[in-house]
């Protein structure tokens, strides 16, 4: 019984042993990926994210149906500022 307690503890010190040199290299290859990055850098690539995420929103959004294309919102305005002229008859309002 002894001696598989003995064996036991070994193999549990040698898969922390490995697991430990896992972990330092994978810090080492985020160290080296990262190394060239500054402040600047950085700021660019949040902003590049932030737009992606906003083009992705609104693909889904007109996917889902929620957000129609924008010629349709220009036939309204154009529709609406008809309505306008129509309703003054020509008379000049305000001024």
């Amino acid at each position: 019984m002894h001696q598989v307690l003995l064996y036991l503890t070994f193999f549990i010190a040698f898969i922390a042993l490995f697991f430990g040199l896992y972990a330092c290299g994978r810090v080492a290859k985020v160290i080296q990926a990262t190394k060239g990055l500054d402040w600047d850098v950085i700021a660019n690539i949040t902003g590049d994210l932030a737009t992606t995420k906003k083009t992705i929103q609104t693909l889904n959004n007109r996917i889902n149906g929620m957000h129609s294309p924008k010629i349709a919102e220009q036939e309204l305005l154009m529709q609406l500022m008809q309505n306008k002229e129509q309703k003054t008859n020509g008379k000049i309002i305000g001024g």
